[in-house]
């Protein structure tokens, strides 16, 4: 078959698997993106809100159905999902409805948390507006969980292209099919921004990849900037991460040319600059717009979103967590190195494309930093680290490259050709 027909192949099967679980992705903040999209199709407040608990409490319902069915002592007991429903409707309505008799009825998002905490989601449009389409055409269960499936395999489509500019057809299949199996493919699928941070990340390694690669840097570039000016509207802390990364990596690859004898080249060095602007970019523009502010993040981690006092000295508390937190993750690493070892495993495999491989470490890094800000153990499915996860799926495959040189045998009475 023809590689385009394995990439479609790859995608239908994920999204058939998908169908397993239709309801009960969502975390408490996909309520807030869900609301802000039904309020981009026209929808009031509190008719976003109807059909945002509605789907987000269903979701609820369903998971203690599954669990229920699988308790060793309570699986005979009378279904809980009709309770759970009812349950969470009327907790959620309490909340909403109280706030917006308070008058906060400002944004898009439907007044879950006190305006502090909202005012996070509502200078984060980028998902929304992906969102939007969906919901109105196939409403919030179908259209969320549409936009999940697309969003995750348009990541995958990018890991292939990532890879099919460094490497043969079947490694960049690989790495697709890597990319929809391990976390990145079920992060990617909540209601929650990940998945388009995933997949804008791989489109600005795409365009690391063509300016490295010397066939088609203005693109390249274009791509690098267009990505970074996404990620803005997605997540702009996300932006300054990658910026600051991009930039740094252009640096430590043209000092390290320069300490070998050879030039720099261009590449690196644009691809610098364009992170240094993506990176100053995101500052100068956030400041202007009056978006939540480092302080403001810090505040809402150690206040549980605002629902008790700021703190004092909410530095040094934040950096005293910063120490526990990745001490207690060392252990459980430890406990089960499959990230680690998948870690490594990609650096290795980086290694064989040197240039790109600082890039992709880069770009790996900004999991690291996205998690570094929020130190918080309990996160969701390890969500906020997901972007580390593109190391092991671009550089595994880069790794079995020499396993598939040795592996092509020519067919009978055909004479050898190398791969790619």
């Amino acid at each position: 078959m023809r590689p385009r027909t394995w990439v479609l192949l790859l995608a239908a099967l994920f999204a058939l698997m998908q169908l397993a679980t239709v309801e009960g992705r969502d975390t408490p903040d996909s309520k807030n993106y869900v609301s802000y999209a039904l309020s981009l199709t026209g929808a009031d407040k509190r008719e976003a809100a109807a059909a945002t608990i509605d789907h987000y409490c269903a979701g609820k319902a369903a998971m203690a159905h599954r669990a229920q069915l699988v308790d060793v002592v309570r699986f005979h007991a009378p279904d809980p999902a009709p309770r759970v429903l009812e349950e969470c409707r009327e907790q959620e309505w309490r909340q909403v409805e109280a706030r917006l008799a308070a008058g906060d009825t400002a944004g898009h998002t439907v007044p879950f948390m006190p305006e502090r905490f909202m005012r996070i989601f509502e200078v984060r449009p980028g998902y929304p507006l992906v969102l939007a389409p969906f919901v109105a055409l196939l409403g919030v269960t179908w259209g969320v969980w549409t936009a999940g499936v697309l969003i995750t395999c348009a990541g995958g489509v990018l890991a292939y292209l990532v890879l099919r500019t460094l490497a043969p057809v079947p490694l960049a299949l690989t790495g697709m099919a890597l990319y929809l199996v391990l976390p990145c493919g079920t992060t990617a699928m909540r209601p929650m921004t990940e998945g388009l941070m995933l997949a804008l990340t791989l489109a600005a390694l795409w365009g690391c990849a063509l300016v490295l690669g010397g066939t088609r840097p203005r693109a390249g570039l274009a791509l690098v900037a267009g990505a970074l000016f996404a990620l803005f509207t997605v997540k702009h802390s996300q932006a300054l991460f990658l910026g600051a990364c991009l930039a740094a990596a252009g640096v430590a690859v043209a000092v390290r040319r320069r300490w070998r004898g050879i030039p720099a080249g261009r590449g690196p060095v644009a691809l610098c600059v364009v992170g240094c602007a993506g990176a100053l970019g995101t500052v100068l523009v956030s400041r202007l717009l009056d978006y939540p502010s480092v302080s403001d993040s810090v505040q809402d981690l150690l206040t549980d979103h605002f629902a008790r006092p700021d703190r004092e000295r909410p530095w040094a508390e934040f950096f005293q967590l910063q120490g526990n937190f990745w001490m207690e993750w060392a252990r459980r690493q430890l406990w089960e190195p499959f990230f680690v070892a998948a870690l490594a495993a990609g650096v290795l495999g980086a290694r064989r494309r040197p240039a790109f491989g600082v890039f992709l470490a880069a770009a790996a890094c900004t999991g690291i930093l996205n998690q570094a800000g929020h130190p918080d153990i309990n996160i969701w499915g390890d969500r906020l680290i997901t972007l580390a996860w593109l190391l092991p799926v671009l550089g595994v495959p880069l790794l079995l490259e020499p396993v598939l040189r040795r592996a092509v045998v020519p067919a009978q009475g055909a004479p050898a050709e190398p791969v790619g």
